[in-house]
């Protein structure tokens, strides 16, 4: 593997993109915005140069003509047909002019130094190929952001009520390194990316990051969780008690990920296993308020059977053939 192009902790050299902002927006043009508006603040304390690129995935809202009037944004790539994410992160990658590409949902709020944070881990770090940041609700509170790589082990942590112990890697005020970070504020290094070929668009949604971080430690890369870099993300989940298409998309994505990395013995243990914990969730949520058995138990069926039902995958063939 060819090394990096320069030694770490070299400043960057003048004129030269450093770090290339990708944003991908679904149909969240305030959201959008907001973000934007915070890369602008970001790009303003860099000791480096950086590049704004916006692709939208077929929105109807106004998103394009909101991003093409902002002055932080480069270049709106604008699709009519909407597509899958790993699709769309990979095009934003290859379009990137920066040695890294920062990946952004159009929900993720970048907090003052975020960006400063993960490309220093980076620096520092010639064998990562990713960086992820801390990940906040709206309302201050961590959200989990990193994970070991899934495996029947980690179903059965999850099946036994461990998972935050046994399973979630982001934890504590330290960098360190993990398996896999959410993609949502995920500083990626372009040359490993290139080097694996970019996202699986097999992956519509759900499992894409967790596969490229797969496929990067395959390849000699690693993947660290960034503490010190801070984003919020307000994670626009359907409103709806049981969100049928994402609960599917999800059970898909991730039995298609154990199926590629695992055997099939292994991908049945990781869906039973799994029905298991949400079963028991689902008989608890008939006595707990605030919870919803009925969407617990849709998860039981969509894992147990996720060949069957309308993803997210679907509805986007609905919605372009209503274009």
């Amino acid at each position: 593997m060819a090394p990096p192009d320069r030694t770490a902790g070299t400043p960057p050299r003048a004129g030269v993109i450093e770090v290339t902002y990708c944003v991908v927006n679904t149909s969240q043009r305030e959201l959008l915005i907001r973000g934007l508006d915070a890369i602008a603040r970001e790009r303003e304390t860099l000791p480096f140069q950086s590049e704004v690129l916006v692709l939208d995935n077929g929105s109807r809202d106004g998103s394009v003509e909101a991003a093409r009037q902002l002055k932080t944004v480069d270049e709106v790539v604008a699709i009519e047909r909407r597509r899958g994410k790993a699709v769309n992160d990979s095009e934003l990658l290859r379009r990137a002019a920066g040695r890294y590409a920062l990946l952004l949902n159009e929900d993720s709020e970048l907090r003052p130094g975020a960006t400063l944070a993960l490309w220093r881990t980076l620096e520092e770090h010639s064998r990562a190929a990713c960086a992820g940041a801390k990940l906040l609700r709206p309302d201050g509170s961590p959200q989990a952001s990193a994970w070991r790589f899934p495996t029947p082990l980690t179903a059965l942590a999850g099946a036994l009520f461990l998972h935050g112990m046994l399973t979630v890697q982001s934890t504590g005020e330290r960098t360190r390194e993990v398996d896999w970070n959410q993609s949502a504020a995920l500083l990626v290094r372009r040359e490993a990316a290139e080097q694996v070929g970019y996202l699986d668009p097999d992956f519509f949604v759900y499992s894409d990051e967790v596969d490229f971080a797969r496929r990067l430690r395959t390849a000699g890369w690693s993947s660290m969780y960034v503490p010190a870099a801070v984003a919020i993300h307000h994670e626009q989940l359907s409103v709806d008690a049981v969100p049928e298409r994402r609960i599917v998309e999800l059970s898909r994505n991730r039995d298609l990920y154990m199926r590629k990395h695992h055997s099939g013995a292994a991908a049945r243990a990781v869906r039973w296993l799994t029905a298991w914990s949400y079963a028991l969730r689902a008989v608890a949520a008939l006595a707990l308020p605030g919870h919803s058995a009925r969407r617990y138990w849709r998860h039981v069926t969509a894992t147990l059977h996720p060949d069957r039902g309308e993803g997210l995958r679907e509805a986007a063939e609905r919605y372009n053939r209503a274009a």
